[in-house]
């Protein structure tokens, strides 16, 4: 079985949620001085983590959220094309720059309610069934539940393995700082 299939609604809720509070308890040891703070090796600052995150959530649920009012769905956004991806990572960058890493971490903690509230609210048939929504395209096996996954749960997991060595990198700069 495929890492994004799931039995049920509740167990793509779990594993969404299991994998954030993984996520967000590694940004317990970074100060605020330390969030823009870039590395080699991870291509993304704690900062930009969060931020990348908190624009796909919303990205997605507005698709949604398109369709739901009849609006035509423009993927991945009305002013960026697939092929301009890292045009839209910026502009989630340069949305929350101004914000705090305590500031971030609250808005991650709310939209990921908020994302868990969204997937409580469709069905079993919405989340599996391919092409329940427009949206989601024809293409086989690309489920709600699997776009959902490639956006919360996925990254949310990789993006621990990130900080942790962006963390281990930092210690280690730390340790050898006269």
């Amino acid at each position: 079985m495929a890492s994004y299939e799931y039995t049920s609604k509740k167990e793509l809720l779990e594993v969404i949620h299991s994998n954030y509070l993984l996520l967000d308890k590694e940004f317990d040891e970074i100060s605020n001085d330390q969030k823009d703070d870039r590395i080699p090796d991870v291509d993304k600052t704690p900062a930009e983590i969060i931020a990348y995150q908190l624009g796909w959530l919303g990205v997605v649920m507005g698709w949604d959220m398109d369709e739901k009012a009849g609006r035509h769905v423009i993927m991945p956004t009305p002013n960026h094309k697939w092929n301009q991806l890292g045009s839209l990572y910026q502009s989630f960058y340069e949305r929350y720059t101004a914000l705090s890493l305590t500031e971030l971490r609250d808005l991650f903690r709310k939209e990921e309610q908020r994302w868990l509230e969204w997937i409580d609210t469709l069905t079993e048939d919405e989340l599996f069934i391919q092409g329940a929504r427009h949206w989601t395209g024809s293409k086989e096996n690309w489920p709600m539940a699997r776009w959902i996954h490639i956006n919360s749960a996925a990254p949310f997991k990789s993006f621990r393995a990130k900080i942790r060595k962006w963390k281990k990198y930092n210690i280690k700069r730390e340790t050898l700082a006269p």
